[in-house]
């Protein structure tokens, strides 16, 4: 055998036991007369010593040099007390060298395998392979792996079953970018990589699947963020007879054992809930942190009627003044207040952030402060749950301005400023009702809020079928969708909704999106056949994985939690990927380079 035990299962029980250990050499340190290596795996690290009464060994153990990987037999021996290493599982033994194989030595390394090296990401990204050995990505990958491992023992106890569906489907265009791929067979035609197996699962709703899932691979051609990869990993799931109440119940149910399993984490659940606008009166956002305070309120009640010029002209224009209390506010200085939270808001579509502070002895100062009677001041101070010590932070302008502004002021504020969250808390909410439609300036159309395969609520459902899609003041922005989001530490981590499982209420949404009768068939005519032959009532959600074990772990890139990722700009700095191809592959496939003018090469 190449090894019988791992470098991380070693203790004093074993002590006397001949074992053999197989590795990479960490490190060498040769004290005179002994000599010791400490060899590494997947599983942990034990310390190796040479003796000199065996001089052959020793000589072959001192041209080891770091990462070359050795085999070795030997007896197990306690350490002397004194040399005893509390802080590794392995630290009470060691291993007396009686022999020992050189399987591959190593060249010189770009980079330490070292937890304290520091090294840039793209060198970790060119040298993957090496960057993996490092234990705290060995270890993130095996909290990985129990946290999928997880939700399919959870899915397979509740009668899931796990299918695979199409990586090579037809482009659908809606919402990101397609991957696109040329077929040969069919000159002229591609396949797309799919940005979700959306019509897949519902059409295994439809074959009488019941209760789909699957670990899917899903692939997006957008720009890149710290959360962002062009191909990705979510638990896709779908189930028949079922509404947002039983895709809640299944989710929860996962995402506990998964949290337990791959980082033990105890997720409390029932997850609270919110309605997409109670998120956005509360917190500006539908993605709200609940790991901290600081609401928000509407004060353009109190702030009317007032001669303060900023929330005259707002409230004049048709817009609102909201505002959030900042606790110990007052110690705040004028630049902290003027400068750096504008500097959030700015982002966001803000002109200026008024403020108010609230001295301990209740009095008032700022510029707003003086346009108002104690008393409304009082009624301001109130609803913002202030007290003295505190100052308040103020918006005025169009509702979406404001809330987005506030919004990124609340988090900088609780996650930065203030640091109210506390390490290691993880708070998750379900975003329910959002808009079911959206309508485009540019495109001069409606367009799914979601995606084109979700229900309204049902007290919208007549509203919106007598709507007219034609016109911007339909009153269609004000229909809700019967999606929903899951939401943790202020990122959404999940989205799902209830499917139409009626052809004709299918029909009605492809019109309210500007589709024609033709455009629907080359689309989706598959789909909108399949739903004519009896489909049951369906549900279903795709949480993220790469994103909810990197929250996990308290990682800030889901890179972290991926064996390969693509770098910021969607390349492979290992491989080289993506890269050029023979001239003859182009001329299969029947595809001409351009060059930038446009011409033909």
């Amino acid at each position: 055998m190449k090894r019988t035990h791992t470098c991380g299962e070693l203790r004093r029980e074993h002590e006397g036991l001949t074992v053999t250990l197989a590795g990479w050499a960490q490190n060498r340190r040769d004290h005179g007369g002994l000599m010791f290596i400490d060899l590494r795996d997947r599983y942990g690290l034990t310390q190796i010593v040479f003796d000199p009464a065996r001089p052959e060994t020793l000589k072959l153990g001192q041209e080891v040099r770091s990462e070359w990987v050795l085999q070795v037999t030997g007896r197990v021996a306690p350490r002397p007390p004194e040399m005893a290493n509390p802080k590794l599982a392995t630290g009470e033994i060691e291993l007396a060298v009686e022999s020992f194989r050189v399987f591959s030595r190593a060249c010189a390394l770009p980079f330490e395998i070292d937890e304290h090296a520091r090294v840039g990401e793209e060198a970790r990204l060119a040298h993957r392979y090496l960057d993996l050995r490092r234990p705290a990505m060995q270890a993130n990958l095996a909290a990985r792996h129990r946290f999928v491992r997880a939700l399919r023992e959870t899915l397979d106890g509740l009668g899931f079953l796990e299918i695979e569906t199409p990586v090579l489907a037809k482009s659908t265009p809606e919402g990101a970018r397609d991957y696109l791929v040329p077929s040969r067979v069919h000159p002229g035609r591609f396949y797309a990589l799919p940005q979700s197996p959306q019509l897949f699962k519902q059409l295994c709703m439809i074959g009488g699947c019941d209760r789909y899932y699957q670990i899917a691979r899903c692939f997006r051609d957008e720009d890149l963020r710290a959360d962002r990869q062009p191909e990705f990993t979510q638990l896709d799931l779908e189930m028949s007879f079922a509404d947002e109440e039983d895709v809640f119940a299944v989710t929860e149910a996962c995402l506990k054992n998964a949290f337990r399993q791959g980082g033990g984490v105890e997720a409390a659940i029932p997850f609270p809930r919110l309605t997409w606008k109670e998120a956005m009166a509360r917190y500006g956002c539908d993605k709200p942190d609940l790991r901290f305070g600081l609401e928000l309120s509407d004060l353009s009640d109190l702030a009317a009627g007032s001669d303060f010029k900023v929330f005259r002209s707002a409230l004049a224009a048709g817009g609102v003044v909201k505002g959030l209390a900042i606790p110990g506010g007052d110690a705040f200085s004028r630049r902290e207040l003027d400068v750096e939270l504008l500097e959030i808001a700015k982002p966001h579509g803000a002109k200026g952030l008024a403020w108010i502070k609230i001295s301990p002895a209740g009095e008032y100062s700022g510029a707003p402060a003086k346009f108002f009677p104690k008393e409304r001041l009082d009624a301001i101070r109130d609803r913002l749950a202030a007290k003295p010590g505190d100052a308040l932070a103020f918006s005025a302008d169009r509702a979406g301005v404001v809330n987005a502004s506030l919004a990124a002021v609340r988090n900088h504020l609780g996650q930065v400023k203030l640091g109210l969250v506390r390490p290691g808390s993880y708070r998750f909410a379900w975003v329910t009702d959002f808009p079911a439609f959206e309508w485009s300036p540019e495109e001069r159309r409606w367009q799914s809020a979601h995606h084109p395969f979700t229900s309204v609520n049902e007290e919208d459902r007549d509203f919106m079928l007598a709507a007219d899609p034609a016109r911007e003041d339909s009153g269609l922005d004000r229909v809700r969708s019967a999606a929903y989001d899951l939401v943790l530490n202020g990122s959404e981590v999940a989205s799902g909704s209830v499917r139409i499982h009626d052809s004709r209420l299918q029909e009605k949404i492809f019109r309210v999106l500007g589709l024609s009768e033709e455009g629907i068939r080359d689309r989706f005519g598959f789909f909108t056949e399949a739903l004519g032959y009896g489909t049951p009532p369906h549900a279903g959600i795709a949480p993220g994985i790469d994103r909810l074990v990197a929250m996990l772990l308290g990682l800030d890139s889901i890179r972290e939690v991926i064996a390969f990722p693509k770098n910021a700009r969607a390349a492979d700095l290992m491989s080289g990927a993506p890269g050029e191809v023979e001239a003859r592959q182009l001329r299969e496939l029947g595809i001409a380079r351009l060059e930038e003018d446009g011409a033909k090469a």
